[in-house]
């Protein structure tokens, strides 16, 4: 699984933390149709769950098309919020590498098709950003062009 998984993170868009829909969806609007992430808080499976996330989602994307968003749930050291998310349709899952069910969410995930990441990928958090604002927006152009800037604020 090793090679096909590393080969899939790298098809990973830039990474957005997500935690509202309207911010989520201002994001995905400045983007216009550029490729993005939007990835959940840190451990978000456990307090907001796959169907909340796969709504906010939703409401996040509304017209965007659907190559353009990807999305990718936390589930922290939970395998089984790992495995309730890919019953609910999520197809990228963040699951701490280090814990003791990895492997068998891994195999669950591979036979969903789903594409489970072992840590979270950097991410520009968009808690950080006034989107409303020049700089704010610069800051997230800067992002999806691939150019992070090292003072931005992101998740590891």
């Amino acid at each position: 699984m090793g090679e096909a998984v590393g080969q899939r993170e790298a098809a990973l868009a830039p990474a957005l933390v997500a935690r509202d829909a309207i911010v989520a969806a201002r994001a995905v609007r400045l983007a216009a149709g550029r490729r993005l992430l939007l990835l959940s808080a840190p451990g978000a499976a456990a307090w907001l769950g796959a169907r909340g996330w796969r709504a906010l989602v939703r409401a996040a994307t509304g017209g965007a098309p659907a190559e353009a968003v990807q999305d990718a749930l936390c589930c922290g050291g939970a395998p089984g919020f790992a495995l309730d998310a890919l019953r609910e349709g999520c197809r990228i899952l963040v699951l701490d590498g280090g814990c003791p069910g990895f492997a068998a969410v891994a195999g669950a995930a591979q036979e969903a098709g789903a594409l489970l990441l072992p840590a979270r990928p950097a991410s520009l958090d968009l808690r950080e950003l006034d989107l409303s604002r020049p700089a704010g927006q610069a800051r997230l152009a800067q992002w999806l062009a691939g150019a992070p800037d090292d003072s931005a604020p992101i998740w590891r």
